[in-house]
């Protein structure tokens, strides 16, 4: 399960990108970032062009929104999941039958990216099929409908994620984790912390990024020492957990993951690690990722392109609809729905 396959069942098959990929992600005699065994200082990001921008062209956001909702009604669970994060990362507005149906599907992770969704974007017709399932089996999914309640308005269960934050389920704990960071009241802020001394690596991850998001300063340093980890895997998760809430005093902190070749022009660093700063960049309102993505937009390999197409979004630049027109006819499904999200995140004359 995913936002690094392992980590919280929302970014579950989400985010394929955080993935732990067999490149130096594992502990005990993998491979280590080159920029840990004292490289010589690397030259800047690779050079871009500047913004032209351009009308947002409808017939490509057409075919974006098919793409999405083919997802969606895939049989494929992967796609289903991918799909309804697409539809709450794009807010389409008129995505609420496919998250409606999401609630009802049998799959339990499909049923979690339905609720958040539904919480997200304030879908009120979701209210009586969430209460009908708040005592689903999983406890992710209770978790997450009890998350959709609270931000429609109904807060009778919101005392429940504190029980379902200590669940014997490591993968309930860390999405509980979560959901508490994205409702961004600060009493969460007390369930956090020792969720920080959690036995599990991904609950621990998950509460970081939670803090950081509420703007606790320990969420903060937490995710700071990911971001300059050995190990790319953790790179990423604190690049993009340092993004999130848009302050930009952690700017230089993610400026630095965008290098990928040294003064020789050698690789000094995993290009996934970069893909990611570039859209934390873009999260931080800077396009300085812009050609880490094109490069990126160009690889051979599918997890990349998929990381590139969520920079793009990031980004936003309307230039980039050429680029992400190609990746939403990608032979890989899941650089297709990262293409199609992305569209729909560009700003018209950005």
């Amino acid at each position: 399960m995913q936002s690094s396959v392992n980590r919280p069942l929302a970014i579950l098959l989400a985010m394929l990108s955080l993935m732990c990929f067999p490149l130096g992600c594992s502990p005990g005699g993998q491979e280590q970032d080159p920029r840990a065994r004292g490289m010589r200082p690397p030259m800047k990001p690779p050079a871009y062009p500047k913004s032209h921008p351009e009308s947002l062209d409808p017939q490509l956001r057409e075919e974006a929104k098919t793409q999405i909702f083919q997802a969606v009604r895939s049989g494929q669970l992967e796609e289903r999941v991918h799909g309804l994060e697409a539809i709450r990362q794009a807010n389409l507005t008129d995505g609420s039958a496919e998250i409606l149906d999401g609630l009802r599907d049998p799959e339990p992770v499909v049923r979690f990216a339905a609720a958040l969704a539904a919480g997200e974007m304030r879908i009120r017709e979701a209210a009586p099929i969430l209460l009908d399932i708040a005592y689903d089996k999983s406890p992710s999914v209770r978790s997450a409908v009890r998350f959709a309640l609270h931000r429609l308005g109904d807060t009778r269960m919101s005392h429940d994620l504190e029980r379902l934050a200590q669940d014997p389920l490591p993968i309930a704990r860390a999405n509980t984790a979560m959901l508490l960071g994205l409702l961004g009241e600060r009493s969460a802020v007390k369930i956090l912390r020792p969720m920080r001394m959690d036995r599990e690596v991904a609950v621990r991850e998950q509460a970081s990024e939670a803090l950081w998001r509420l703007g606790d300063s320990q969420g903060l340093e937490d995710l700071v020492a990911l971001s300059v980890s050995a190990h790319p895997d953790d790179q990423m998760i604190g690049l993009l957990g340092l993004a999130e809430p848009s302050d930009q005093q952690v700017r230089q902190n993610v400026r630095g993951s965008l290098v990928i070749e040294d003064r020789n022009g050698e690789q000094s660093g995993y290009p996934e690690a970069a893909l990611v700063a570039a859209r934390a960049m873009g999260m931080l309102g800077s396009d300085e990722g812009y050609g880490v993505a094109m490069r990126g937009a160009a690889s051979k390999d599918p997890r990349q392109r998929q990381l590139a197409a969520f920079a793009f979004g990031a980004i936003g630049r309307s230039d980039a609809q050429g680029l992400l027109r190609s990746l939403l006819h990608d032979e890989n499904a899941d650089v297709r729905i990262a293409a199609a999200t992305a569209i729909f995140q560009l700003q018209p004359g950005h």
